[in-house]
C-alpha cells in the first residue's frame, strides 16, 4: 500500500506547490498562521479549482475543541458550501466537557452525509486514549484520523502511535500521524503499520507559516516514504 502524504495548505498557490511536490491530499485551513480554523467557502473553491489533488477542509469556529448547538448548524452549512464549492471531505474533532470524544456532535454533522472525513487533533487532548479509539469506530463516515499521539506533538507521542498501530490494525489503518513529525520518526510508524502522513510547518522554508508550501520540501517527504513503501514491499516478498 503506498503511503498518503497530506499537507496542510491556507490557499491556491499553497495547494498548487504541495501538488507539484508530490502530495497526495491538501488539509485547507482559513490560515495556518492564525490557527485551524474553518475558511470561507470562496476560499475553499479557489483551493480546488487550483488543484486536482482531493481538498479536506476544517470544520472548526473556535480555539479549543469544544462546540454547541448554535455552532454545530452552522458547521452543518458551511460543510454542504464546502462541499458544494469541491471539497472531497471534512477535518472535525470534538470533545465533551470530560475531554471524551463527544459522538453525539460528531455524528450530528457527519450523520447521514455522503462524504468522508478526518477526526482532528483534538483525540490527543483526550484523557483516556483506549477509551476514544472504541469511541471513534462509532462514528459515521469516519475514514481517517490525525495524531500525533501527544498534545505535545509527535516527539512526544511516537511511542503511543506505534504501540497503537501494532495493537489495532483498524487503528493503523486509520492513522494520519502528524504534529510535530519528522523524517526519523517516519520508519518507527510505517514498521508499524501506518501508511499516512501530515505536513504543516515542515512543508514551509524555516518551518515558517509566514513561508509558502514549497515544492522542494513536500518532494523530500514524498521521496522518504516512496523509499520507506518499497523497504516494506522488500520485505514482505522475503516473508518478514
Amino acid at each position: 500500500m503506498a503511503s498518503v502524504l497530506e499537507v496542510l495548505c491556507g490557499h491556491a498557490d499553497d495547494a498548487r506547490r504541495a501538488e507539484e511536490g508530490g502530495a497526495d491530499r491538501i488539509h485547507l485551513v482559513a490560515d495556518p498562521r492564525t490557527g485551524q480554523m474553518c475558511p470561507t467557502p470562496d476560499q475553499v473553491a479557489a483551493t480546488c479549482a487550483a488543484t486536482g489533488l482531493p481538498v479536506r477542509v476544517t470544520l472548526r469556529l473556535r480555539d479549543g475543541w469544544s462546540t454547541d448547538g448554535g455552532e454545530v448548524t452552522r458547521l452543518r452549512g458551511l460543510a454542504a458550501d464546502y462541499l458544494d464549492s469541491g471539497a472531497e471531505g471534512m477535518v472535525m474533532g470534538f470533545l465533551d466537557p470530560w475531554s471524551a470524544v463527544d459522538q453525539d456532535v460528531c455524528a450530528t454533522i457527519a450523520g447521514g452525509a455522503q462524504w468522508p472525513w478526518t477526526f482532528d487533533r483534538a483525540l490527543d487532548y483526550c484523557l483516556d486514549f483506549d477509551h476514544a479509539w472504541i469511541a471513534l469506530r462509532r462514528l459515521p463516515g469516519l475514514d481517517q484520523v490525525l495524531s500525533a499521539g501527544s498534545a505535545r506533538g509527535v516527539e512526544h507521542g511516537l511511542d503511543e502511535l506505534v504501540d497503537r498501530a501494532r495493537g489495532d490494525r483498524w487503528a493503523a489503518g486509520k492513522l494520519v500521524a502528524g504534529g510535530g513529525l519528522q523524517p526519523g520518526h517516519v520508519p518507527w510508524l510505517h514498521r508499524a503499520g501506518v501508511r499516512a502522513y501530515h505536513l504543516d510547518a515542515q512543508a514551509r522554508p524555516l518551518g515558517s507559516y509566514k513561508a509558502w508550501v514549497d515544492a522542494d520540501l513536500v518532494h523530500s517527504w514524498r521521496t522518504l516514504l516512496d523509499h520507506e513503501d518499497r523497504q516494506a514491499a522488500t520485505r514482505d516478498r522475503a516473508g518478514g
